[in-house]
Order: C-alpha cells, then sequence, then structure tokens
C-alpha cells in the first residue's frame, strides 16, 4: 500500500512511525530476520485462504450489478493470465523459457463487477489452456477469452454444462458454412454464420455447429473474426463482449502496479505466492470499503489515498471526506478499444 521498495524499506518506515503501530496490532519492534522467516515458511494458503473469504463476502455485497454496456442475464466472466518475469538463477522452482522463470496468474474475471471469480498461480511454462480443466463453468454464464483458449475439446465440455463462449478465432480454422445471416457493415458485421468444423481433430473434439462472427473495427482498422456457441444473441452484442475482455487487463495491471506484484521479496514459491495473494486480498478489500463506506471514487484512487495516511488514527471513511472524485480515466475499460 505505501510503494516500499524493499524489506528493509518497510522495517524503516515501521520504525518511523512505531508510536503509531499499537492501533494495528503490532505491539513491539519487528526486525529483518523475523518478517524474512514469515515469508519463508508461513504457509500461503493461509492468504490464499482468507483472498477466497474476501472474494465470497465482496460476491454477495456486490450481487446484481452490472457496469458493461450489455444487458444479459448471466454472469459475464473474462478467462485470460498475466506473466510475471524471474529470474531463472534464483527462482529455479518456476521454469518458464531456457534462459528465464517466471509466474503466471491465471484469472476468471467477473466482469460485471470486477471481482476474481478463480485464480491460480503457476509457473510460467503452464499453457493457459490448463486453467479451463479448473475454472467453475456455471450454466447460463458466458466466458469470454482471447486465441490462447481455442481448445474444442475444452469448449464443447462448456457448451455441455449449458454456458456460453466468446473467442476469437485463430487464421487457420477449417470449417464449412452451414447458414448465413444478414451482415450489418454500418456497425462493422462483415458476416455472420453458422457453421461446422472440418479439420480432423477440431470436428471430433467439437461436432456441433458453432457460430463465427465476421467484425471489422472501422476506428482502428483491424478485423476480428469470433467463435460463439450463442446463437440468439445479436452479433453486435457478441463484439460488445469481447471488447470487455479488456476488464481482466486492467485488472492485471491495478495489480502489477499499484500493489507490488513485479518484484518480489522473497525467492521461494512459499514467498512469491504469499505476496500475490496479499496483493489480491488488497484489492478486494478495496472493493468491499468502496461498497460499505458507498465511496464513489474509483478503486485507484482509494487506495492512493490509503497510501498516504496508512498510520492515521481515524476511521476510514473520514479520509474521504471532502475530496472530490477524480474520476480516473484508467479504469473506464468500457472506452477502450476492442483489440
Amino acid at each position: 500500500l505505501t510503494h516500499r521498495q524493499s524489506m528493509s524499506d518497510t522495517l524503516l518506515c515501521l520504525k518511523l512511525n512505531s508510536e503509531k503501530l499499537y492501533h494495528l496490532g503490532i505491539g513491539k519492534a519487528i526486525n529483518k530476520s523475523t518478517l524474512s522467516r514469515a515469508n519463508e515458511s508461513r504457509d500461503w494458503r493461509i492468504y490464499q485462504d482468507y483472498a477466497l473469504k474476501l472474494i465470497d463476502q465482496a460476491k454477495k455485497m456486490y450481487e446484481g450489478q452490472n457496469q458493461l454496456e450489455v444487458n444479459l442475464k448471466g454472469r459475464v466472466f473474462a478467462l485470460d493470465s498475466t506473466t510475471v518475469d524471474l529470474c531463472l538463477e534464483v527462482f529455479l522452482w518456476a521454469p518458464f523459457r531456457s534462459t528465464k522463470a517466471a509466474v503466471k496468474i491465471h484469472t476468471l474475471l467477473d466482469l460485471k463487477t470486477s471481482i476474481p471469480e478463480f485464480i491460480f498461480i503457476s509457473a510460467g511454462n503452464v499453457h493457459d489452456v490448463k486453467a479451463m480443466d479448473l475454472i467453475p463453468v456455471q450454466k447460463g454464464s458466458y466466458y469470454i477469452m482471447d486465441k490462447a483458449y481455442v481448445d474444442f475439446k475444452r469448449l464443447y465440455i462448456i457448451k455441455q454444462e449449458k454456458a456460453y463462449f466468446v473467442v476469437r478465432a485463430k487464421e487457420n480454422l477449417q470449417f464449412r458454412r452451414i447458414k448465413s445471416r444478414a451482415p450489418d457493415k454500418e456497425i462493422g458485421i462483415l458476416c455472420d454464420q453458422d457453421i461446422l468444423l472440418t479439420g480432423i481433430n477440431s470436428s471430433n473434439r467439437y461436432p456441433e455447429p458453432l457460430r463465427r462472427i465476421k467484425f471489422y473495427d472501422a476506428e482502428f482498422e483491424r478485423t476480428f473474426v469470433f467463435l460463439t456457441n450463442n446463437f440468439k444473441i445479436k452479433a453486435q452484442t457478441v463484439t460488445q463482449l469481447y471488447k470487455h475482455r479488456w476488464g481482466i487487463e486492467l485488472f492485471f495491471k491495478w495489480i502489477k502496479q499499484n500493489l507490488k506484484v513485479q518484484s518480489f521479496w522473497g525467492f521461494s514459491e512459499n514467498a512469491v505466492k504469499t505476496q500475490i495473494w496479499i496483493a489480491i486480498s488488497v484489492y478486494v478489500l478495496v472493493l468491499i470499503a468502496r461498497k460499505k463506506l458507498k465511496l464513489t471514487n474509483s478503486p485507484y484512487e482509494i487506495i492512493q489515498y490509503i497510501s498516504l495516511a496508512p498510520f492515521e488514527k481515524r476511521a476510514l471513511h473520514n479520509v474521504f471526506l471532502n475530496i472530490e472524485n477524480q474520476d480516473i480515466k484508467e479504469l473506464k475499460y468500457i472506452q477502450l478499444k476492442i483489440i
């Protein structure tokens, strides 16, 4: 929260504010070895379980909220991952490429509320589609994904669970058109087709019809092809759903930039996962505080204000009295381009 750059930096901050620590439950001085031992040996699953409890609490508080342009009955999720590069020489447990290490944070984000539904932390060499085997598939919900998740066996499982997906098609897609709907080139819909896959493997893994929509984004002069198993919603709605997928990119950006997940204070798997789950806990706590205190400030603004006054002995809501909403544009992903 306070953007300290190291464990030593943190200890200095605590030392300078030693007379203010008692009300935080810190009754005695802390040394570096104590924090280092905790970082290495205190099980990261403690922080995972705490984050998941907070997520459950936040989901109840934000139930029924919809910050999307589209109004669909089911929940709308984006599935994606972000990679945090590490040094292979000291993070041997997290292989990625021959010369570097990394961790991946696989996330299923509820786009209506910006609350994570599922998070899985892996070594960098774990392929994105592996997360599809772990996510909870809910009937009637929508799962928005990019090309990395085009795995027709796994997509067919989503269909069998009576849920929907929207995914960008790969360029080498083999298919046969069985039906066409009228295009609407004024809004960029170049074609709207029902298709059957004709590839040897893909046709066996997904034997039923799919919907293929080709869309031209005039603003950025790019063409996109989407696949979905929903044949009822408008083609424009499909393109809007994919545009909202960028909410998860901003979630990753927010976590990395504001909650110290670009550098780590320990080399072990336990230390790295501890730091990531604490960051996620702080993100969800900000959302909970925002709802409880009925704040209109963005999560970005809230965390900036808290970072300036972490040791203040006053109620949190008083920190935001007489502070105008700055309307930070960073989180307004609805206005972002579709790419």
